[in-house]
């Protein structure tokens, strides 16, 4: 039953990504087109993009090993939800896996080529940063959650330690 428990909150948070994710892609595709920009704020635009790579169109061309790659690390993060035990790690671990599995549906079904070979839309633009998504930044936080959690978890960890160490070496003394 903890089990069960344990993949609730992330899976969730996932499937909570992955909802607003495809939402705001189908919004950007029905609404700004190839030839639209939207102005937001300062260099904030809405401005449709498609990206057959990786992060900052980086590595065109291999989508298919990036969506066989994802998949893969999605499958690894659900197994290892049962072992996340703290808040942040739980938020961090649904941010990803919801990411993931969202660019991934793109690499899935939104490609003439087939499955595999879609292109991940894009359409948040700052003008001086790439273009990104929802899902982009998911991951992004979701990283930084978990590598946050893993730092101060080795901190807590050294703290303990040290304070066990402490109180061992008072008790010889005292014995002595």
């Amino acid at each position: 039953m903890t089990v069960v428990r344990a993949w609730r909150a992330p899976v969730s948070i996932a499937l909570l990504v992955i909802a607003v994710d495809q939402l705001t892609k189908h919004w950007a595709v029905t609404s700004l087109g190839t030839d639209r920009e939207i102005d937001v704020f300062w260099t904030l635009q809405f401005n449709l993009g498609f990206n057959n790579g990786m992060a900052f169109g980086q590595g065109q061309g291999f989508g298919p090993l990036i969506a066989v790659v994802a998949t893969l690390v999605i499958v690894y993060l659900l197994v290892t939800l049962r072992t996340e035990t703290s808040g942040m790690s739980t938020i961090g671990m649904g941010l990803l896996i919801g990411g993931a599995a969202g660019n991934l549906l793109d690499r899935l079904f939104r490609g003439d080529d087939g499955v595999l070979h879609g292109a991940v839309v894009d359409f948040i633009d700052f003008q001086w940063f790439p273009i990104f998504n929802i899902a982009d930044m998911s991951i992004n936080v979701g990283a930084f959650l978990l590598i946050l959690n893993s730092i101060l978890s080795v901190r807590t960890h050294r703290r303990e330690s040290s304070e066990q160490a402490g109180t061992v070496s008072v008790d010889r003394v005292e014995r002595a």
